[in-house]
């Protein structure tokens, strides 16, 4: 079934997957920061008559890649400016405006992972029958005399055949028509499709501009500023990561792994216990984002202090974490049993394999807020 063009949380569907929890989805939002080079790029192209006919925007997850390509797509498809959600900003009032956010222009086409009816959930990747939905676009006549417009969200979620489908549009692209392409992976994608497209790097935001942003959304100072540090620029995942109390699950998780095995027994059955209810969903995938985070963090302060003869050790323990998060929810694992299992194995690896002294430690963990 293709993906539904209703709104995030319509009935019998649930969040959208290009809409990060706290946040506006890409479409309805009209704020973008930090990236006025891409969009002067763009509007420049724009106005000169010379509009390429395929764009891939590529950045980190959360950065603001979407919305950007929605911009896009609202100045192309003859939205009203307005300069006061700057270079490529939109009256939200304005029926483009209003029509692109309700998915019901007929002129934009949004590809990205179709919603499994049997699993009640996203596919992993977007399908050859969801790209073939492009070429239906693109021969037929715009609906309103102008351009068509279609937002692939995000490309590296294509499948080989999806791919393989969208590359003849690039190659005969026809008038007027325009292909944006979010990919927060550039390079999983073949160069076949990669060099059709003209190319816009966005770049982490600092952390000030992130924390700024992210109490904008209610979070307070504090929090703002750890979780901006912790999602690396990125305002989506910070966003996220506040919604779901990241601020209080990371200091969480840092002061369990400061303690070791040893003493923090008890705190860690009641954190895996307390993960598996059906309200932390959010904060249970968080979880395993935050000890990665958390590892990584070890493993350059012990890169910096000259101590990382274990570094390998501690790589295979990032990639078993990111397979624990992984297989708990493909292969449907009991939830507190991985979060437990995933805390046993931090605290053996780093009984056998220590990366940094426990001073060193407790000088990376201040630094972030603990």
């Amino acid at each position: 079934m293709s993906a539904p063009d209703s709104v995030g949380g319509a009935e019998g569907f649930p969040d959208e997957p290009d809409r990060a929890p706290g946040c506006l989805a890409p479409r309805e939002s009209h704020d973008l920061f930090g990236h006025e080079d891409a969009e002067q790029a763009f509007e420049n192209a724009r106005v000169s008559g010379h509009l390429h006919h395929a764009w891939l925007l590529a950045g980190p997850r959360g950065i603001g890649k979407a919305s950007l390509a929605y911009r896009m797509a609202r100045r192309v498809l003859g939205a009203k400016p307005d300069p006061a959600h700057g270079i490529l900003g939109a009256q939200a009032n304005d029926p483009v405006c209003q029509r692109i956010a309700a998915m019901s222009h007929g002129d934009l086409l949004g590809l990205r992972r179709p919603f499994d009816d049997k699993r009640k959930r996203w596919r992993a990747e977007i399908t050859v029958d969801e790209a073939r939905r492009m070429a239906g676009l693109f021969q037929t006549r715009a609906a309103e005399g102008g351009w068509r417009v279609c937002i692939v969200d995000a490309a590296d979620e294509l499948n080989l055949n999806a791919a393989n489908a969208i590359l003849k549009t690039l190659e005969e692209p026809p008038q007027r028509a325009l292909v944006i392409l979010v990919a927060h992976a550039p390079g999983r994608l073949p160069a076949t499709i990669r060099s059709r497209c003209r190319r816009l790097d966005l770049r982490p935001l600092s952390d000030e501009l992130t924390s700024k942003i992210v109490a904008q959304h209610g979070a307070r100072t504090e929090d703002a500023a750890l979780v901006s540090q912790l999602a690396a620029g990125s305002p989506g995942r910070a966003i996220a990561m506040a919604s779901a109390g990241g601020a209080a699950l990371w200091r969480e998780i840092d002061q369990l792994i400061t303690l070791g095995g040893g003493a923090g027994q008890g705190q860690a059955l009641a954190l895996a216990r307390r993960l598996a209810l059906a309200k932390a969903a959010p904060a249970l995938k968080l979880f395993f984002e935050l000890l990665i985070v958390r590892l990584e963090q070890d493993i350059r302060a012990a890169a910096q202090a000259g101590m990382d003869e274990n570094v390998e050790k501690w790589f295979a323990l990032r990639a078993e974490l990111n397979a624990l998060g992984n297989d708990r929810e493909r292969l449907y694992l009991d939830s507190a049993q991985v979060v437990y299992c995933a805390l046993q194995s931090f605290w053996r690896t780093l009984a056998s394999y220590p990366l940094i002294s426990p001073a060193q430690t407790s000088n990376s963990t201040a630094r972030q807020g603990a």
